[in-house]
């Protein structure tokens, strides 16, 4: 008999306790946990960091008010009442590349543990903590490794260890945890679209001697991505993805893709783009930024980017289902609102194919350029 589940068993993000990379200070004084984050985060200011500590005050009124308070060049001061919980904690952490948590406080998946000889007794109480160290610091060269760290773990010794002035270093080490999670990107092609000027399904339309979604796809899979058709209801090719976000259009295709694989960027092409080439899609793929929301292209001449020729990262699908809460679907909205690299081309590249008298004018210019 099988067993009884009561939820829709759906692929999860990969996250650690409170965000999707995470790492845990610990061993020594919140002050100088503090000041460590402070100069490795100028070191990386490239990505997108957050701390996470606890308040050391000993009487707090409860907030009644929420306040925000906003300043002109983008930063923002949060005054409001909560409490810790994974699960919002990783919603709200959902944008950053990297969170350092005050591990005096707060467990996280991963730890740097500092030896400070005064701590000792700080790190024997959080000892079954200490079982994902990615490297120590000692606050100077001659601190020793304290003996019950060596009955528990007795390969310690074997840890990259640093001096707390080595600042570069453990940057740089940083840097390297950040960069091993930076997700894969797999490719989609939206097909099976209304089509409603064209009269008839713009993907199969032949450009190139076979039908488009098939270029669409051959140009993701040039590029070695693993790369899907979104369609309407997907038959049981291992290479379609059915759309689970129904009558949204190409906003309800990138959704469904994220949720076979929330874990991957998606670089979405469209199979009415015919100008699109390997050219361009290179040009993307070598100037994809992990650390913004999404990567797209955007003609010289044109207000706004193309959603549909565009590398959404994994921080993208929760924005866009914030997006759809507020009953917006349109993908391009949600790129404009938010941190986006752009990369710009000429605008003849991007043209979009919608009538049968621009499918003709189209796939002469194309037999001219043969």
């Amino acid at each position: 008999m099988a067993k009884h589940t009561k939820h829709t068993n759906l692929e999860r993000r990969n996250n650690d306790n409170f965000a999707s990379n995470e790492i845990s200070i610990l061993g020594t004084n919140c002050n100088t946990i503090s000041n460590l984050v402070s100069k490795v985060s100028s070191k990386l200011s490239n990505y997108k960091l957050a701390y996470f500590d606890a308040s050391h005050a000993k009487d707090v009124e409860e907030n009644r008010l929420s306040e925000f308070v906003f300043h002109h060049e983008g930063n923002v001061q949060i005054t409001t009442a909560g409490n810790v919980n994974k699960f919002q904690q990783r919603l709200d952490f959902a944008q950053f590349d990297y969170v350092f948590i005050n591990g005096n406080h707060y467990q996280g998946t991963k730890q740097i543990l500092i030896l400070d000889a005064v701590k000792e007794a700080s790190v024997l109480k959080r000892l079954e903590q200490l079982d994902r160290i990615q490297f120590i610091i000692k606050l100077t060269e001659d601190t020793e490794y304290f003996s019950f760290l060596e009955e528990k773990y007795p390969h310690i010794k074997n840890i990259i260890c640093y001096t707390i002035d080595e600042v570069d270093k453990i940057s740089n080490h940083i840097h390297n945890l950040i960069q091993e999670k930076i997700a894969s990107v797999k490719g989609l092609v939206l097909v099976g679209g209304k089509s409603t000027r064209m009269g008839q399904d713009k993907s199969e339309l032949n450009y190139f001697g076979k039908p488009q979604k098939e270029v669409a796809r051959g140009l993701l899979e040039n590029s070695n991505l693993e790369t899907y058709y979104s369609v309407k209801n997907a038959s049981e090719n291992s290479q379609e993805i059915s759309d689970k976000f129904l009558n949204l259009g190409p906003f309800g295709g990138i959704c469904s893709a994220f949720q076979k694989d929330p874990n991957a960027a998606w670089f979405v092409l469209a199979a009415d783009v015919p100008f699109v080439n390997d050219e361009i899609i290179q040009l993307l793929l070598k100037h994809r930024n992990p650390s913004k929301v999404a990567t797209a292209v955007k003609g010289v001449g044109k207000e706004f980017v193309e959603p549909l020729i565009t590398i959404y990262e994994p921080k993208a699908y929760p924005i866009l289902l914030q997006y759809l809460a507020q009953g917006y679907s349109c993908p391009r909205k949600m790129l404009i609102n938010s941190n986006v690299e752009i990369v710009e081309i000429a605008d003849d590249f991007i043209r979009n194919i919608n009538t049968p008298e621009e499918f003709e004018v189209a796939k002469k210019e194309i037999q001219e350029l043969k």
